[in-house]
């Protein structure tokens, strides 16, 4: 017999624990970190001309940079959806494909960003 301590004890209501919840603080703390270096590229590339962007986001700081900032936003956006569908769709086979859904689409995002910021990178 458990305790209702016991029974909640890291358990939130998709009996996945606080992990979902630190690593979206984690992701948050990351974006928050780059949106600085991040927004200085983007006005460095005002104004800009194709061969200018591809030069700037050619540099690996810069690539580094972005990569980073994609990975943590989409991480940050997946994890997100999915606490919402967790705690809101009711139909086990719906929060299913939802949750499903959720991880093709922020995984689709993610490699668009990178195949986008890697094809302006390389001067294609």
């Amino acid at each position: 017999m458990r305790t209702p301590l016991a029974r909640v004890r890291n358990l939130g209501s998709s009996h996945t624990g606080t992990s979902d919840f630190w690593r979206q603080r984690l992701t948050a703390v990351a974006m928050t970190l780059l949106i600085v270096p991040v927004l200085l590229v983007i006005l460095m590339l005002i104004g800009r001309n194709h061969a200018g962007a591809a030069q700037i986001l050619g540099s690996l700081p810069v690539a580094i940079i972005l990569l980073l900032f994609i990975i943590a936003s989409t991480w940050h956006m997946k994890i997100g959806m999915q606490i919402v569908i967790e705690d809101y769709v009711h139909n086990e086979k719906l929060k299913l494909a939802s949750v499903m859904a959720n991880n093709f689409f922020c995984f689709a995002v993610a490699m668009a960003s990178i195949y986008a910021i890697l094809k302006l990178s390389s001067g294609v």
